[in-house]
């Protein structure tokens, strides 16, 4: 089989007598920020439509497990078919729906018997009843946040429909301008302007629109726009920075028409 090749290749890039160097000198430690890498370079690949890059990258990143799996292995832990045979469990325990015969009407069921589940392994793990344990503080911010809104919406702590965490925001608005007309203290500054986008975060999550795509996605519209706007400068040969500020909004204005 050609995960068999993968495992033989990555015992090979790992023998302490003919392997590779760099592979030798790796831990989960330094590993760790490939794995994320190779996670983000999938999305990126899934975002663009590339099926190609998708395949290739879907690689990368089993590449990754195969790579924490040979070190696990080392160390007497678990091996490859370890991690393949607790996912395989995880996911029939799962779906009492199709492996169990607990039908469910809809998605939204099933991701409520899901996050029941789950609960369920938290407090088998010694986690308690938190509703919030568990969550890694590795996510993305943006990520962490959603997850934390969600949880606590689970357990009964949420508004009853978009209307609230709109308010929220124009709530924390106005709270970090009072900071800012009061003396820019920088740890509160911080604090009102975190509170204010876990409130964007939390209207996000009740207009079910994921915030670390749409701020991607916003990354990508602002460079896009901006290229435009340094194209028009270009043309008539003025500078970004010696181009002022009225000629900039208009260049600005003309980029978003262009590019919606």
């Amino acid at each position: 089989m050609a995960i068999d090749r993968l495992l033989q290749i990555m015992v090979r890039l790992r023998d302490p007598v003919s392997g590779c160097p760099w592979d030798l000198q790796q831990d989960f430690r330094s590993i760790a920020p490939h794995t994320l890498e190779e996670a983000y370079e999938v999305t990126d690949a899934i975002e663009r439509g590339d099926l190609h890059s998708l395949r290739d990258e879907l690689g990368d990143l089993l590449f990754q497990v195969a790579f924490h799996s040979q070190l696990a292995s080392e160390r007497g832990a678990f091996a490859f078919d370890d991690v393949v045979e607790a996912i395989c469990d995880k996911l029939t325990r799962r779906h009492p729906n199709v492996f169990g015969g607990a039908p469910v009407a809809d998605a939204a069921e099933q991701t409520k018997v899901w996050e029941r589940l789950k609960a369920g392994e938290r407090k088998a793990q010694g986690q308690g009843n938190a509703a919030l344990a568990g969550i890694p503080l590795a996510l993305p911010a943006l990520s962490r946040a959603r997850k934390l809104g969600r949880r606590a919406a689970d357990a009964g702590f949420d508004w009853p429909d978009a209307n609230g965490p709109r308010a929220k925001i124009d709530e924390e608005l106005a709270e970090l301008d009072r900071v800012i007309d009061e003396g820019r203290n920088a740890a509160r500054l911080e604090a009102e302007l975190g509170d204010l986008l876990f409130s964007v975060v939390n209207l996000a999550r009740h207009l079910d629109i994921d915030p670390e795509t749409a701020l991607r996605r916003a990354n990508e519209r602002f460079e896009h726009r901006y290229a435009h706007l340094e194209n028009a400068l270009a043309t008539r040969g003025i500078d970004p920075g010696a181009a002022g500020p009225e000629l900039l909004d208009q260049l600005w204005v003309a980029a978003k028409a262009e590019i919606p």
